[in-house]
């Protein structure tokens, strides 16, 4: 069985879906201060990698840990909620359709497709819920007590996590994935390593440093440049 793998952010969105859980929280008038806090922080980082001082991987994996900041006492009720507003308010109007339909091309092929990426496990599964992918795969957040706790609980689905992470997802759902036929999809260096793990890698609206690295290794460029 040959199964497809979906970044999120850049790849079948145009924009980043973090915001769409900024915008929730700037709407709502909620969290204010975090999240001045957080932009603070995690622009400064920004402003690093931007230099060259730290790499991808390393600027994102801290922004997909410190999300649950947002959402910390939160009931699992209550980001349901969350996730509903920030996918039928915003993520509705971002989607790449052309890279949308070639995921539903695999699925009417009935290749199991999944979602890769770093943001919050909850918010994957109502994308793929949206969009008809089989499995999300992300960064998860605490939960005690019925209540978010403003923690991590993995580490972020970022870099070679991306890989590891989707390995333990197929191990988890018992299924025998055939990852030389299987593909691909994503959109920048970070995603490197979800890439390199199979047969049929496609960089997808690729920045500079992939669509390098698609050239240099003879990997599909989609659209076609």
């Amino acid at each position: 069985m040959k199964a497809a793998f979906f970044d999120v952010d850049g790849t079948l969105t145009q924009n980043r879906v973090w915001n769409g859980i900024f915008e929730y929280f700037t709407t709502h008038r909620k969290r204010l201060l975090t999240h001045y806090y957080f932009l603070f922080i995690h622009y400064s980082l920004y402003l690093l990698f931007k230099v060259g001082l730290i790499n991808q991987v390393q600027f994102r994996s801290p922004w997909a840990r410190h999300l649950s900041w947002y959402f910390k006492g939160f009931t699992e009720e209550e980001a349901v909620k969350m996730w509903d507003w920030v996918v039928t308010k915003r993520i509705n109007k971002i989607y790449r359709e052309d890279v949308i339909e070639i995921l539903r091309k695999h699925k009417a092929n009935g290749d199991p497709v999944f979602l890769v990426s770093g943001g919050p496990v909850g918010l994957l599964e109502r994308i793929a819920k949206e969009i008809g992918a089989d499995y999300a795969v992300g960064t998860t957040h605490e939960i005690k007590n019925g209540r978010y706790t403003g923690k991590a609980s993995s580490e972020p689905c970022q870099g070679k996590n991306k890989e590891l992470f989707s390995m333990q997802k197929i191990k988890d759902e018992g299924l025998d994935i055939d990852l030389g036929e299987s593909f691909s999809y994503a959109d920048s260096m970070s995603d490197f390593n979800l890439l390199e793990m199979v047969g049929n890698p496609i960089a997808v609206y690729p920045d500079e440093q992939l669509s390098v690295v698609a050239e240099k290794n003879n990997w599909k460029i989609f659209p076609n440049p």
